[in-house]
């Protein structure tokens, strides 16, 4: 699981596989399971007082009859904790954008949490959703982070006010929202200065821009992967500027992931959004019930569905599922599925989203699932559209050319062909089903919905 929780979710699997080994439970049983699901929590950078709060009311549970009572006892205890971690985790909330327009969201964080990335993307998010955001870039003691904001602004075509590192953040800010209100942008979003620590001077000002723009929401970016120490800095951002929500940066990175349960449970302040990847669309809403069910390896299947529809060309898609239903699905086809699944994320995080598949996923290294995706996509790319579209004509002088072209073997290429071979079978059955009207369960949208 290449996530902040791989190791949490591989220790509390273990633990849970021991448990679902034996018939029934006993109290000894269940306390020696809550042990070591303590060890590995803390291990995994959670809060102290978090762990013994979450121990405490999962064991006042789990020894009941609720438990020994059950036919399932050990699956019963996997339902208690994912229940208690989903309480630990908070409620779901989103942002509060409403009353009169110009809504203020102000982002405060420390310098390297990805502020300033997190603000493109939060915009981008709105944008999507109808509104008409305003970038405001407000740290003017890092003159690359304005450059920066205006690039991102560029790219995704959204405006960012902008006026250099001379003027101070809170007249920038106070200026910024002058513009929305004359140019009807209904969301302002401000991109505050960051330190490498909290400090006096730097909370004095952030006060400052507070009291000039009134936010509706001020947002502590934080780093998924900085430990208990991110717990420490917003619980210190909260005492001075009140907080009303986090969001969780690099939650995709390779790091013990503690800090994301503790600080909304330390804070009390909800979790509104998680940094999944550095592109601008890699920003999710937080469902703590889709991330409990994550960390203890249950999958997420609802979060790959919404992926899959806000990166997928459903136009492509269906035009692909009519093609199935003719058998004509040819390699310019797999390519352009290859490429769509691609542009979802990592396939190792993509099988993490799936019940079951997690550990899959843990036995084929990401790097190497991604770089075959690479490879394979090579090899067609050094065909001509005939050979995509007739693959049949490819003779051994065509597959030598097609796998210098794509740095690979002949052997490799015509693997991929023997591959294409059964799934172009197998599209043809669906094909057939799809003519007759019937439906096969569980076929991704991917294939233009022809399961249904």
């Amino acid at each position: 699981m290449c996530s902040v929780f791989e190791n949490l979710t591989d220790k509390l699997q273990a633990v849970f596989d021991r448990l679902a080994g034996r018939g029934k439970l006993s109290e000894q049983d269940v306390e020696a399971a809550l042990r070591e699901v303590r060890l590995a929590l803390l291990e995994a950078d959670v809060n102290y007082k978090v762990v013994k709060e979450f121990i405490a009311r999962v064991k006042e549970r789990a020894v009941g009859a609720e438990v020994m009572r059950s036919l399932t006892p050990a699956q019963q205890v996997v339902k208690i904790v994912h229940e208690e971690l989903i309480r630990t985790l908070g409620e779901p909330s989103r942002l509060n954008l409403s009353g009169p327009t110009p809504h203020v969201i102000m982002l405060v964080g420390l310098q390297g949490s990805g502020k300033t990335t997190t603000a493109a993307k939060l915009a981008l998010t709105l944008r999507k959703s109808g509104h008409r955001p305003l970038l405001v870039a407000a740290d003017t003691y890092r003159p690359a982070a304005i450059t920066q904001l205006e690039v991102l602004g560029r790219q995704l075509e959204i405006p960012v006010h902008s006026e250099g590192a001379a003027v101070a953040p809170p007249r920038i800010c106070a200026n910024a929202l002058r513009r929305a209100r004359e140019s009807a942008y209904d969301v302002v979003i401000l991109d505050t200065a960051g330190r490498l620590q909290i400090d006096e001077r730097m909370m004095t000002e952030l006060e400052q821009v507070k009291q000039q723009t009134k936010p509706d929401e001020v947002l502590l970016v934080a780093d998924a992967m900085t430990g208990q120490d991110a717990v420490r800095v917003a619980s210190g951002f909260h005492e001075r500027v009140g907080l009303t929500g986090l969001i969780l940066t690099k939650v995709d990175g390779d790091a013990r992931g503690g800090a994301a349960i503790s600080m909304r449970e330390v804070t009390g302040v909800p979790i509104k959004y998680l940094g999944m990847g550095e592109k601008t669309e890699a920003l999710e809403p937080y469902h703590p019930d889709r991330l409990a069910s994550r960390i203890l390896g249950m999958g997420d299947m609802l979060s790959l569905i919404e992926r899959a529809e806000a990166t997928m060309d459903q136009k492509k898609a269906e035009a692909v599922g009519r093609r199935i239903i003719k058998g004509e699905f040819d390699l310019e086809d797999f390519l352009g599925q290859l490429q769509e699944v691609r542009k979802m994320g990592p396939l190792s995080q993509l099988l993490d989203m799936i019940p079951g598949m997690s550990r899959l996923g843990e036995q084929i290294a990401p790097e190497v699932t991604d770089q075959q995706m690479k490879r394979v996509e090579a090899i067609i790319n050094s065909m001509t559209v005939e050979e995509r579209r007739h693959p049949e004509i490819l003779n051994a002088s065509r597959k030598r050319r097609i796998a210098r072209g794509s740095g690979t073997s002949v052997q490799e290429v015509n693997q991929l062909l023997s591959q294409f071979r059964q799934m172009q079978r197998l599209m043809k059955q669906l094909g057939g089903m799809g003519k007759r009207g019937r439906r096969l369960p569980g076929l991704p949208s991917l294939f233009g919905g022809i399961g249904g």
